[in-house]
């Protein structure tokens, strides 16, 4: 897995490409979100539209960077997540954790709404 990082109006997309199975990915992950903390960017969106397949650790990446962005007063949202996450997502009961949405742009919305 590799993920790519910009910045987009009020939040930072983080665009996850190949398998999400945990790892030293989670490692990589957990820093990039540290030193978004420390810049004072707490709104992230992960992108999910170029995940083929996401394991058990990749679903507890995704729950340590929610808890990560929301101690620090931010959030973690999940857009364009496929059929298999999705319901990955549902059966895991993790549907009602995190917000997500259908697309980027919606997800990136949701950040103005709250404001």
């Amino acid at each position: 897995m590799s993920f790519k990082v910009s910045e987009r109006y009020n939040c930072v997309v983080i665009e996850f490409k190949g398998n999400v199975m945990g790892g030293p990915d989670a490692v990589s992950l957990n820093e990039k979100l540290h030193e978004l903390i420390e810049q004072d960017k707490t709104n992230v969106v992960v992108n999910l539209s170029k995940v083929g397949f996401m394991n058990s650790s990749g679903l507890g990446m995704l729950i340590g960077g929610l808890t990560t962005m929301r101690k620090a007063g931010g959030d973690l949202r999940i857009a364009n997540a496929t059929d298999k996450i999705e319901s990955l997502l549902v059966i895991t009961k993790l549907i009602t954790v995190f917000k997500h949405y259908k697309s980027l742009e919606e997800a990136i919305a949701s950040f103005d709404e709250e404001e």
